[in-house]
């Protein structure tokens, strides 16, 4: 796979490499900022200033004098002593993406580190060995502590982590087979490690690159179930879009129009179709609001991939070092929330559709539940059950987070971000929205072999597309399986780069 430089600029996608197996490259102007830095600290700590977390406990133990001959052994108690998540453990993309943030991050030269460090973070990413994190224990804020801390403890030979066969081993076992010696942590390096919110951003990049993917479904969802309902097409004109000019709108509008071109089976608006319910009609209305919940959502996420976000921050000129709060991770937290409301009303719409796809008082023509054989066989009835159980789930998880707040740390900590909480959820979201399209995907091909007739250009290709994993139902089966089979379909790039490729021409 692809070489990815830290220490310059990276957006979602490279996080998203780095993920799925890319290896890193370290900028040799960053090492020497990075250098530059150190010694900068090293002076400051020399002349005898107090810096918080190097000559000083953390949180409320900051009046606490730290001396130079513990200085170093605090830094591996913080690894320690924070090491204390629970629950199911991080993908391992999540961690490689995080650990990547934060050797960017510390690459920008205002953290105080030795490019040892970093060096040794590059060294295990392109290792293929992956920490061992819990996903749960971070109130993002100060930062993602609690996972951070059993991330980093491979460096130090403790901890859990997975070989590149995906075994779980020890942290020691890790060093050993890279043949390496426990790394000493000198002064902020465990804050430094620890104390941000690269998690968070981790997992936002992932999610950005996710909802980029299933945005694009949707729309062809949207005009699939259109096409199979004889919907009417006036509602995409782009005339209607550009006297509401919300960027997003009017991308979903020139989407579906674009997959509906050359259908012989939509409605003109002129007949006695004048127009459709609103889950067809204004489907770029709705998945246009989503588009821009996921515009807001990626400027936040990108902000924090380029950030420095640890503390305190050393400066060169002039020569200071700055406590401060880059660690509040509540931007994130509110990104995350606004990307799952704006995605469960996406999931919620999409299930309005699959209801009119099946329900016989509303699909037309179509038979009931889109059973060859109605009665006899119950069809894909239990399709649009399961696509509002998990619309239900979907608003459980829309539940804002960033709006709570437990004081911690003897209330020196007294506002808390929960951004971490509200990324865990986001990853739930973003699987239940994939599942929702699948069967929308699922009921739309159908209902497009009970009732033949010319579709759409794109929407021919998605059909197709379809087929190709499963064939059209004439006698019933397991819905599970179907929804399996496309499912991999719904979250890989099949279905969003038809759109890359094609709806330009074809929205004209």
């Amino acid at each position: 796979m692809s070489t990815v430089t830290l220490g310059g600029v990276i957006d979602a996608a490279d996080v998203d490499a780095i993920a799925s197996g890319a290896s890193v490259a370290l900028d040799p102007a960053a090492l020497e900022r990075v250098a530059a830095n150190n010694s900068l600290l090293r002076s400051v700590i020399e002349s005898g200033t107090r810096v918080y977390g190097v000559t000083t406990g953390y949180g409320a133990l900051v009046s606490e004098e730290i001396g130079e001959q513990k200085q170093s052994r605090m830094q591996l108690n913080l690894l320690r002593s924070h090491a204390c998540g629970s629950g199911d453990l991080l993908p391992p993309e999540v961690v490689r993406g995080a650990i990547a943030i934060r050797c960017h991050s510390l690459l920008q030269g205002h953290s105080g580190v030795r490019p040892e460090l970093i060096e040794r973070l590059a060294l295990l990413l392109n290792s293929g060995w992956v920490p061992c994190v819990p996903s749960s224990g971070s109130l993002g804020a100060s930062g993602d502590l609690a996972p951070s801390a059993h991330a980093f403890l491979v460096l130090v030979g403790e901890g859990r982590c997975f070989d590149p066969d995906g075994t779980e081993r020890s942290g020691a076992e890790a060093l050993a087979a890279l043949g390496l010696e426990p790394l000493e942590l000198e002064a902020k390096e465990g804050l430094a490690l620890i104390n941000g919110t690269h998690f968070m951003a981790a997992i936002g990049a992932l999610c950005a690159v996710r909802a980029a993917r299933l945005l694009a479904v949707a729309d062809l969802a949207a005009a699939v179930t259109i096409d199979a309902l004889r919907g009417a097409t006036p509602a995409f004109d782009a005339r209607v879009h550009q006297l509401r000019p919300l960027p997003g709108q009017i991308i979903s509008a020139s989407h579906i129009r674009a997959a509906l071109a050359q259908s012989s089976r939509t409605a003109d608006g002129k007949g006695e179709r004048l127009q459709d319910a609103y889950s067809l009609r204004c489907a770029a209305q709705v998945h246009g609001s989503a588009r821009e919940a996921v515009s807001f959502f990626e400027r936040l996420v990108e902000v924090d991939l380029n950030a420095v976000t640890d503390n305190p921050l050393v400066f060169d000129d002039p020569p200071e070092v700055i406590s401060a709060g880059n660690f509040h991770g509540q931007s994130l937290a509110l990104a995350f929330d606004t990307l799952r409301i704006g995605l469960a009303d996406l999931g919620a719409i999409s299930e309005r559709r699959i209801f009119r796809l099946v329900s016989p008082s509303t699909n037309g023509d179509l038979p009931a539940f889109l059973s060859p054989e109605p009665g006899h066989s119950s069809g894909y009835m239990i399709l649009q059950y399961a696509s509002a159980a998990m619309v239900s789930e979907l608003r459980a998880l829309a539940t804002p987070v960033s709006i709570d707040n437990i004081p911690t740390s003897d209330n020196q900590e007294d506002h808390v971000s929960l951004g971490m909480t509200g990324a865990v959820m986001s990853i739930d979201t973003l699987s239940r929205l994939e599942r929702i399209l699948a069967y929308e995907l699922i009921c739309g091909c159908q209902a497009l072999d009970l009732d033949p007739g010319r579709a759409g250009n794109l929407v021919e290709a998605v059909h197709g597309a379809v087929r190709e994993r499963i064939p059209m139902l004439t006698d019933d089966r397991p819905p599970a399986d179907d929804l399996a089979a496309v499912l991999s379909l719904v979250s890989g790039d099949a279905l969003s780069s038809l759109l890359t490729d094609r709806s330009e021409g074809e929205a004209q």
